[in-house]
């Protein structure tokens, strides 16, 4: 592929426009997706897809446009598109383009894989998964299970008119385990995380996420909850255990600190951010255990890259330290405008999307707790674990969400098993009710294949990293009433 790639490359460089910069983004992703489903295996699902985005900025305009024509004619064609777009946006555009510092580097980057995907026979990936569909069954109450893997490579080429030359090849894992359980009008279902397990590398991913060994406890915590009483109403203590922290850091702090969305860029469809310029460098976000990091160089992790798909360079930055706010999710373009430092998330989840500010891998660094220890130091509340409900207002600040399992925490000591446990809150005081984070023994890397966001919409991996974490004076609600 590397050589169709450079052809592809070279037909660019020979049509490429006297503009002030212009731009070639190769995107060739195949994916293959299996899944046995009550020990019934699936329809097999492949893709490949391969295309191309052009971008020209000239006298301060930018445009774009992609094509799967990698013809010279066709080349041609999009970047004749992309100029017109740019001489009209010269005209009206509130940014001049041709300030922006884009960088000129030249790199190469590749996922470590110790398992590659395609040395496993199919048959015996199959197999695996019906092994683990089997042991997913276990009590006649259990009426759906599922386990399933999905696999995907991914070859980018960047090349400007300036040199650059950036290749990257990534390979993601995502293994899914999913068990239901019913019994008259109750019904409850657990996952492997709800599909957060997923990383880069090989078939290596299942030892390293526990894949093999996990299904039975699932299977029990599903027959559990369907005698298990409704979560209690109040105000108390929540241990949430780093399933559920993912969610909680994506949705209330990874999507408010993305400069487009601070600039307003978002506002028609996935709304604005409570987080105004003004607050980097003085805002106290959280409590000061609170430390959240970009960082795209840990290589097991969902979202790594050496650089963004705008050729910038990618590395760990503080974005929130012992709770005051730093810096932003924004590349270079959101930088410019705002005039502030961001990171390199300039990001797009295939060839016909422009990139965007995206979050990457955020993550929550851990602190000195463990976990008995947590749990020691509550008097009255809920440990929970893996999200399954989500809702907060368009400025990322109030926030309601769901998990598939709860358990209390009474007098230092985790008891009953509860259903339906929820809780409510305000990120600008949430974070600063975190009390204790847990220490490397509950870190967790896990990550999403599905964050969602732009006009059009463009879905894209995202990688988190958490301890478990204990928030004090939530406001906990399930079933009970008051």
């Amino acid at each position: 592929m590397d050589q169709q790639h450079e052809q592809i490359a070279e037909r660019f460089r020979r049509v490429m426009p006297r503009v002030d910069f212009c731009s070639l983004r190769i995107v060739h992703e195949r994916s293959e997706s299996l899944a046995v489903r009550q020990d019934v295996l699936q329809p097999v699902s492949n893709g490949d897809d391969l295309g191309t985005m052009v971008t020209v900025i000239h006298q301060g305009g930018c445009g774009y446009a992609g094509t799967s024509d990698l013809t010279e004619v066709g080349l041609s064609r999009a970047l004749e598109h992309a100029r017109g777009w740019a001489q009209r946006g010269a005209e009206c555009s509130v940014t001049d383009f041709s300030q922006v510092g884009f960088a000129h580097l030249r790199g190469e980057y590749e996922t470590p894989v110790a398992v590659a995907w395609d040395t496993v026979p199919l048959a015996d990936k199959i197999a695996l998964l019906q092994q683990e569909s089997a042991r997913l069954k276990t009590d006649e109450r259990i009426v759906d299970w599922e386990a399933s893997l999905w696999h995907t490579q991914s070859d980018t080429l960047y090349i400007t008119n300036s040199d650059s030359h950036i290749r990257q090849r990534g390979f993601y894992t995502v293994p899914m385990l999913s068990v239901t359980a019913n019994a008259g009008t109750e019904t409850h279902t657990r996952t492997f995380g709800g599909r957060g397990y997923c990383r880069q590398g090989g078939l290596e991913v299942l030892d390293q996420t526990g894949f093999y060994t996990v299904a039975p406890q699932l299977s029990a915590e599903a027959v559990q909850l369907l005698s298990a009483p409704d979560c209690p109403t109040g105000r108390m203590n929540v241990l949430l255990a780093p399933d559920q922290m993912m969610l909680q850091i994506h949705e209330s702090i990874g999507h408010p600190l993305e400069l487009d969305r601070i600039l307003g860029d978002e506002r028609n469809y996935a709304g604005t951010s409570f987080v105004t310029p003004d607050m980097f460098g003085t805002y106290q976000y959280g409590s000061d255990l609170l430390n959240i990091t970009f960082d795209p160089s840990r290589p097991e992790q969902y979202a790594s890259y050496q650089f963004d798909d705008d050729g910038q360079p990618a590395r760990r930055e503080y974005l929130i330290k012992n709770g005051r706010l730093l810096r932003g999710l924004g590349g270079a373009v959101s930088q410019a405008r705002l005039g502030m430092p961001g990171v390199a998330n300039a990001r797009a989840d295939t060839w016909n999307r422009p990139t965007i500010d995206r979050m990457a891998n955020l993550n929550l660094e851990p602190g000195t707790s463990d976990f008995s220890s947590m749990v020691g130091a509550i008097e009255r509340g809920v440990y929970m674990k893996t999200n399954c409900s989500w809702s907060i207002d368009d400025s990322r600040n109030k926030f309601q969400f769901g998990c598939e399992w709860g358990q209390l925490i009474e007098d230092g000591r985790l008891t009953t098993v509860v259903k339906k446990p929820n809780y409510r809150g305000v990120s600008a005081t949430f974070w600063r009710n975190l009390a204790r984070v847990g220490n490397l023994d509950s870190y967790e890397v896990l990550g999403t294949p599905f964050c969602g966001k732009g006009e059009p919409n463009q879905v894209i991996r995202v990688g988190h990293a958490a301890p478990a974490c204990v928030f004090s004076d939530v406001e906990v609600f399930g079933g009970e009433k008051e």
